[in-house]
């Protein structure tokens, strides 16, 4: 083979059988494997959830979400000092009531499970990360839907959006830097920003959970929040076989005023994932959820995998599908092996 320098020179010749380029070589030792990485996971990618229980004495282990745990105010300001200390990217918080209604008022009690949380974490550690609220009434409600129901018996989205509003001053005003609304309603993100930007909180942004699926994935979750649905929310989350519909959603929350943008579940939906962060430019969040933690811990617990390789593998996975942050409960076991 004859190769023609581009500036003139002399040919020069390789010889036949010699590939120009082997990809091998630069997979042979970790070093140069690390060096040519395509994709590393850094630990500011990582966002760590974070439950606080009314009532708690001491932490306690969610059964089926084995290393994490429901805290006490105490035990959450340490854990939101652990995560920052090895550079977690940034705090969801989410809180737990003894006491619910049909109306999820305590989601928007100035004094509520949620705004004590958002005000003990901002107070323990400042700028050093990012806090975010959770917006729902889920948690807080005695049917377990995301939002107040009608006299029909169906969720009353524009009742709810309204409480979603309050909520979402409220955290702000505890300290919470974004809120992220998880109901799932539609003008969700509308009337927050509206709200925000009358009680003066214009620098408080909004992570829209813009394409939230109906997954069977979330089962674990709700045993954290102890969730009292019976049912299922598929008249407002999202059908699992749906690509369009989570475009046409990500693109009203963006015109209402989202600054970030969510796929949950995430390892189902990398797929979606990397649709969306190919058509936006904002952030783009994946919520790697309960049922992926539990899934991953169960099968290492019996010897079926290698634990700490696969939950490497699925973060990177995520981030090379184009997600900015990752929402995990493994960030801040993880992020001091993944560097800053």
């Amino acid at each position: 083979m004859t190769i023609q320098s581009s500036i003139g020179a002399a040919p020069f010749s390789t010889p036949a059988a010699a590939p120009l380029h082997r990809p091998r070589r630069l997979r042979r030792t970790p070093q140069l494997r690390r060096l040519t990485s395509e994709t590393q996971v850094n630990a500011a990618n990582l966002i760590q959830p974070l439950f606080l229980r009314e009532g708690l004495t001491e932490a306690r282990e969610i059964p089926s979400m084995p290393g994490v745990f429901q805290h006490t105010r105490d035990s959450l300001r340490k854990a939101a000092a652990e995560a920052v200390a090895v550079g977690v990217g940034g705090l969801m918080l989410f809180g737990i009531p003894e006491s619910k209604d049909p109306q999820g008022s305590g989601a928007v009690d100035p004094d509520g499970i949620l705004q004590v949380a958002l005000r003990d974490v901002a107070a323990e550690v400042g700028d050093s990360t990012v806090v975010i609220g959770d917006i729902n009434l889920d948690e807080y409600t005695t049917h377990g839907h995301t939002g107040v129901l009608g006299p029909d018996g169906d969720v009353d989205n524009d009742a709810s959006v309204l409480l979603y509003a309050r909520a979402a001053v409220l955290q702000a005003e505890a300290g919470a830097q974004i809120v992220a609304p998880s109901g799932m309603m539609d003008g969700q993100v509308r009337h927050i920003r509206a709200a925000l930007d009358e009680a003066g909180h214009h620098t408080v942004a909004i992570l829209g959970y813009s394409a939230k699926y109906a997954s069977h994935f979330y089962g674990p979750f709700r045993d954290a929040v102890e969730s009292s649905l019976q049912g299922n929310r598929r008249s407002y989350q999202q059908d699992p076989g749906n690509i369009r519909e989570s475009l046409r959603e990500v693109a009203l929350d963006l015109a209402e005023g989202a600054d970030m943008v969510m796929v949950k579940p995430a390892l189902a939906y990398l797929d979606i994932v990397r649709l969306i962060a190919e058509r936006v430019d904002v952030p783009v969040s994946a919520y790697q959820v309960s049922g992926e933690y539990s899934m991953i811990e169960a099968a290492a617990a019996r010897g079926w995998l290698d634990r700490d390789e696969s939950i490497v593998e699925s973060l990177t996975s995520i981030h090379r599908a184009g997600a900015s942050q990752i929402i995990t409960y493994w960030a801040t076991e993880f992020a001091p092996r993944l560097g800053r």
